[in-house]
């Protein structure tokens, strides 16, 4: 495997852990700005939503423009925003700077896959994508505690130090090590928004959102399921979520693997079928031993981040001209169903038992499964069928 793969990984796991780690810090940033935890929850929101639609915007202003030369230009982006943040002087300062980390890192992510494969020969794409999203993953499971430990232990501001060195050392890195690549042909977003009437390729994005959606709908609310189900003490929650963490993480390359080997549309739809069936039986093993429990749990963590790898894989097969602004709308795509799923797990959660989570997300999982079965039968799309809708 090219080494800069791995570059690119580490970079994504720096990014990535900017969107979650908040989440262990709100009360030590609440405090500090003197708002309620509900209005320092809203600097979350605000980077799902700037995430969700920056990627697909910047990716075709800059399309003319050598890969290289913009990653480096978006990691000195993502350094100025944590600059900002550990400088805030009030909550709007901190605000913005939550704005910029949105923009630059969803655009960070989307390059380093559409990079990354291209580093790549065909044969190996799957495994580079499943590289980069190990290290995407790891950054989402152990943003929080990494968030938490620093946090308590030194200040809030410090976390945002800790990442901007780290950015630092991946810009000079990148600078060093990593080859020009010249852009792909461009889309518009006008013809970008035209391959969503392509069924293949609109079916593709309805999984993300719905395999997503369900997944967030017990995700989220997993800490009151594994208290309400087994009444674990705060420190044994830890314990599950960092096993969860360790499971997504060899997911992520297994899902790569796997579309490798088996070809991406055999691999997507035999991962979202596991998931599926994971997902029914989980809400099921809370009557077996903890320990059993463990086990259908890991390989519902596993499934969940084997996903993403094989979906995006799938987009660059089914799109081989231009597949770089495509797997942008997945990722928007794929946090619009993050928001989905939270918001339908809380109302869930507030009306019935936790239990019901994994159930509704079952259904929601299944409905992703039926697209992809879609996706899979139609057949590839190109820059110029999509122009010529």
């Amino acid at each position: 495997m090219n080494h800069k793969v791995y570059i690119l990984a580490i970079a994504s796991f720096v990014v990535g852990t900017v969107e979650l780690i908040l989440g262990g810090i709100l009360d030590l940033i609440a405090s500090s700005f003197q708002v309620s935890i509900a209005k320092a929850g809203y600097l979350i929101s605000i980077f799902s939503l700037v995430y969700a639609i920056s990627a697909p915007v910047l990716l075709n202003i800059t399309a003319k423009f050598e890969r290289k030369k913009v990653y480096l230009w978006a990691l000195f982006i993502f350094l100025l925003s944590n600059i900002v943040a550990l400088a805030s002087t009030g909550y709007s300062m901190l605000m913005v700077s939550r704005i910029l980390a949105a923009m630059s890192g969803s655009f960070i992510i989307v390059l380093s896959t559409t990079m990354a494969s291209r580093l790549v020969k065909p044969e190996y794409q799957g495994r580079a994508l499943g590289i980069v999203f190990m290290g995407i993953s790891a950054s989402l499971v152990l943003g929080i505690p990494i968030g938490i430990f620093i946090g308590n232990a030194f200040g809030w501001r410090e976390v945002f130090i800790l990442i901007a060195l780290l950015t630092a050392i991946i810009m000079v890195i990148v600078a060093i090590s990593m080859e020009r690549l010249e852009p792909a042909p461009v889309v518009p977003i006008k013809q970008q928004l035209n391959a969503l009437r392509n069924t293949k390729m609109l079916s593709i994005h309805i999984a993300t959102f719905f395999v997503l959606a369900g997944h967030l709908t017990l995700y989220a609310y997993f800490t009151p399921f594994l208290q309400e189900t087994f009444g674990l003490s705060s420190g044994m929650v830890t314990l599950v979520y960092g096993i969860f963490g360790l499971a997504a993480v060899a997911g992520g390359g297994f899902g790569g693997v796997l579309s490798d080997k088996l070809g991406a549309p055999t691999a997507v739809i035999g991962i979202i079928g596991a998931f599926f069936l994971s997902m029914v039986a989980l809400p099921f093993a809370v009557k077996l031993p903890f320990i059993l429990f463990l086990i259908v749990m890991t390989v519902w963590s596993a499934l969940s981040w084997a996903v993403s790898p094989a979906q995006n894989n799938l987009i660059i097969q089914s799109a081989k001209d231009n597949p770089d602004v495509l797997i942008s709308t997945n990722v928007a795509i794929s946090h619009l169903g993050i928001a989905a799923g939270s918001y339908v797990g809380g109302i869930i959660i507030n009306g019935y038992s936790s239990l019901f989570n994994g159930w509704v997300g079952s259904i929601l999982v299944l409905l992703g499964l039926l697209a992809t079965v879609i996706a899979v039968t139609r057949p590839s799309i190109s820059t110029n069928s999509i122009q010529s809708k």
